[in-house]
This record gives structure tokens, C-alpha cells and sequence, in this order.
């Protein structure tokens, strides 16, 4: 009874472990398959949902900003503002010195009192020059009628041979000096542009003495340089009172506080769908977790490295293909408060294209 009971007690187990063993061999297989199953579905639906969204962390905050420079030279008479301070648009940078423009202004002035002098005295002498050629005209008249007389009496010994060449010699005189008076009123006509009524104003010579006082002026405007925007002054420690600025130098930095955008360059391979007008998301490394909104605004026609001073040149047989990179242009369009954004920042866009990948796209 024992014996019995011990067989029985030995073959249960086996039993036992022969259906295990056989639900591991069904198992195994369903186990495999579903799993290539799952990562087959799996990764279709990530393809599916995935291609609307292109994300790039090449991207920087960008600011307009400006070299400030003025087109005349001089020494510096004044610097009114301090490193990195705020400044208002129209506010007052820097002056030059006033006194080499003042002087240039006064000359130019004296200048344009002269040249309505001249006008007035070319007017004086035009008219002077007219009674002077009627008078001429007179006396050539007198001289003609005495030579007539002279000329009827001269050969029947009425006058002598002396008194006629006298009279007309003193003819040929009078016409030669009507003709000197003549080209001289000409002189002065010419110096009226020909016009013996012209306005002052309107003559050539109060014109160019007119423009070199209005260069003058614009000349002492530009030497007070102002902000063409307002924002913040950068290096202004590099101009100092007493030093002398060429024209076209720049004297030191002006950054904008309200024109900012972010400029991205996001692989060639991933602007397939990107267009202007779509909706951004930005973040900026210094404020983790603050997002920004924006809007595509433009894409740049070329290449960064086509603006480089030595472009690629493809034409070795060593040319190896490189991803280019395509810059674009990011409006920002709202963003929390108190987080003040800087040129030059590191940010990271993740742009919407709402393009929606479909299965006939794999086939």
C-alpha cells in the first residue's frame, strides 16, 4: 500500500511539469510574435503622429542693433550717457565740438550775405552800364554829324584835312568803347542769368552760397548724434571726451528693447513642410520652463554658408555631401512677463506645420 502510494506521489509531479512545459511551447511563440506585433504597431503610430512638428536648438535670440556713427569728424565734446544704460529714441548720445561747426555755419552765413551783395551790385552796374552805352550812343551821333559836315566842307578848304581826321578818328574811338561798354553789360547781364529782373533768391550764386550754409547746418546737426530707437548703449566706454572721431567710425553699440525675433537653422531635411505664417513655440535656455509664441515670418533663400567670404566649392573629387543648414526667421509674438529677452541668447523652436503623414505615404 505504501509502494502504491509513493508511485503515485512520484508520477504527479511529472504530470504536472509535462503541461507547464507545454503551455511555455504555446506561449513562446504568441510571446514573439505579439511582441513584433506591439513594436510594428508601436512604431507605426509614432510615424503616423509624428512629422508635424520641427524642432531645432541651433536657434538664437536677435535684436536690432546698430554701430553708432555720425558722417562728419571731430573731437568729442561730450559723451551723456554711461555703459549699458537705457535710452529713449530721439535722446542725446554724444556730441563733437562745437565751435569748428559754429565758425563753418557763420562763414556760410557771411557767405550768403555776400552773394546777395554781389546780386544787388551786378544789378547796380547792369544799369549803370545802359546810361552809359545811351550816353555813348549820343556821342557817337554828335561825332557822325560832325564828320558829315566836316566831310562836305573839307574839299573846298571849309576845314582842314586835320580837323576832319580828328573827327573821325574820335568816331572810331566812340564806337570802339560803345562796343567795351557793351560786352561789359553783358558781363553783368550773364552775372543775372541774363534775367536784369531776377529775385535775388533765384540767382546761381545765392543758391550755391545758400546749400553751402545749409550743409553747414546739417553738418553741426549730424556732429549731436541721437537714438534712432530706444534701448540700451553698449561699449560706451570706448569714446571718451577729448578724442578725435573720424567721420563713419563707430563710436559704440545700440540695442534694441522692443524689435527682438529669433533666427533658427534647422536642417534642409526638415523644412520640407515649413512655411511662413506657422505657429512657434519657443523656449530660451536662461528661463526653463517659459515658453514664448511665435509665427514663421520668413525663410532665408540661400544657405548660411553661401554668405560666407569663402563658399564651398564643390568642384574637388573629394567632395563629401553635408547637410546644409537654412536660417529662419521667427516673429515673436507674445511671452510671459518679467523675463527680459537679450540679443544673442540661446533658445531652442519647435514649429507647427500641421502636416499629417498617412499610410499611403509608404508605399
Amino acid at each position: 500500500m505504501s509502494q502504491a502510494n509513493t508511485v503515485a506521489r512520484n508520477t504527479a509531479p511529472t504530470n504536472s511539469g509535462f503541461r507547464r512545459a507545454n503551455r511555455l511551447k504555446l506561449l513562446r511563440p504568441v510571446l514573439m510574435i505579439g511582441g513584433v506585433v506591439i513594436v510594428v504597431v508601436g512604431s507605426l503610430i509614432y510615424w503616423l503622429t509624428g512629422g508635424r512638428y520641427v524642432g531645432s536648438d541651433d536657434t538664437y535670440v536677435d535684436a536690432a542693433k546698430v554701430s553708432l556713427s555720425t558722417d562728419v569728424s571731430g573731437l568729442v565734446g561730450e559723451v551723456d550717457v554711461k555703459d549699458n544704460q537705457h535710452v529713449e529714441a530721439g535722446q542725446v548720445l554724444f556730441k563733437l565740438g562745437q565751435k569748428s561747426f559754429d565758425i563753418a555755419v557763420a562763414q556760410a552765413q557771411a557767405q550768403l550775405d555776400q552773394a546777395k551783395l554781389d546780386v544787388a551790385s551786378a544789378k547796380r552796374a547792369y544799369a549803370e552800364a545802359l546810361d552809359e552805352i545811351a550816353a555813348q550812343k549820343v556821342q557817337i551821333a554828335d561825332d557822325q554829324s560832325n564828320l558829315a559836315k566836316y566831310a562836305a566842307v573839307v574839299g573846298n578848304g571849309g576845314v582842314t584835312k586835320a580837323i576832319y581826321d580828328d573827327a573821325r578818328f574820335k568816331l572810331q574811338a566812340d564806337q570802339i568803347k560803345l562796343t567795351q561798354l557793351q560786352d561789359e553789360s553783358g558781363i553783368q547781364l550773364a552775372k543775372l542769368a541774363n534775367d536784369p529782373a531776377i529775385p535775388v533768391t533765384d540767382t546761381p550764386e545765392y543758391q550755391t552760397a545758400l546749400a553751402q550754409l545749409n550743409n553747414a547746418k546739417l553738418q553741426q546737426e549730424h556732429s549731436v548724434v541721437v537714438a534712432p530707437f530706444s534701448g540700451t548703449v553698449t561699449m560706451v566706454e570706448q569714446l571718451q571726451p577729448g578724442m578725435f572721431l573720424p567721420a563713419g567710425t563707430a563710436a559704440f553699440g545700440l540695442v534694441s528693447d522692443t524689435d527682438f525675433w529669433v533666427t533658427a537653422q534647422p536642417k534642409e531635411s526638415d523644412l520640407t513642410w515649413v512655411k511662413p505664417g506657422q505657429s512657434v513655440d519657443i523656449t530660451v535656455d536662461a528661463y526653463p520652463g517659459q515658453t514664448w509664441h511665435g509665427m514663421v515670418q520668413s525663410i532665408s533663400p540661400a544657405s548660411g554658408s553661401e554668405f560666407s567670404i569663402l563658399p564651398a566649392q564643390n568642384s574637388s573629387g573629394n567632395w563629401v555631401k553635408v547637410v546644409q543648414r537654412i536660417p529662419v526667421r521667427v516673429q515673436i509674438t507674445s511671452g510671459p512677463r518679467g523675463f527680459i529677452l537679450r540679443d544673442g541668447m540661446s533658445a531652442e523652436i519647435n514649429i507647427d506645420t500641421q502636416h499629417h503623414r498617412h499610410l499611403s505615404d509608404l508605399f
